[in-house]
């Protein structure tokens, strides 16, 4: 007799098989995005580690001593902010950081530098990684200390900073380079970062 056909393979069947298909996937990708399309807005705390350095010329502000200073170690830093979530695909942030950048020790004589620096940052989001880079303004007070004596010296000096990203739903891990110009000497911050947006 006459084979009937096949329900399974009929043209509305396969079209709606398709748009099932479709549907599924289109709301799994809207379900994962907020994960995955960048910096999360609102306040966000952190902390971090990493080598810090101290490159110049040290003094107590006097005759006494002048020492040319170029030493490392190993320093921290506790990070607060908040993203403003404006733009799609930018992050425009406001940050404060509290940095502790050891004690380098060159030739017996001990560096011993902390700051806390207020920052604006601007980001660029390419999914769940992304670039950035900050500038602002720190506030820093150094002790020396060793062989020559003890000097104390403190200001306020422009840093800079730029680094890298990677966002998993609100946390952040960041990779990044920070430079302080201060008085009579360099610091530079190379670090690696949690933070978690609430």
């Amino acid at each position: 007799g006459p084979r009937l056909p096949c329900p399974y393979h009929s043209e509305p069947y396969m079209k709606a098989v398709h748009l099932l298909a479709a549907g599924t996937i289109l709301s799994a990708a809207m379900i994962a995005a907020p994960a995955y399309a960048g910096a999360d807005s609102g306040f966000y705390l952190g902390a971090g580690v990493g080598q810090a350095s101290v490159d110049g010329d040290i003094d107590n502000g006097s005759s006494k001593f002048n020492v040319d200073f170029d030493s490392d170690d190993t320093g921290y830093k506790l990070i607060g902010g908040y993203n403003f979530g404006i733009i799609p695909l930018i992050d425009l942030a406001a940050e404060i950081e509290y940095l502790d950048l050891g004690k380098p020790d060159d030739g017996g004589i001990e560096v011993d530098t902390s700051a806390i620096a207020a920052f604006g940052l601007v980001g660029f989001n390419l999914g769940p990684i992304g670039i950035f880079g900050k500038a602002g303004i720190a506030s820093w007070d150094s002790d020396v200390s060793g062989i020559v004596g003890s000097a104390s010296d403190d200001g306020e000096d422009p840093v800079y900073g730029a680094g890298l990203r990677f966002q998993i739903a609100s946390f952040q891990i960041r990779a990044e380079y920070e430079y302080f110009d201060l008085d009579n000497v360099d610091a530079d911050f190379l670090s690696a970062s949690l933070l978690y947006t609430f």
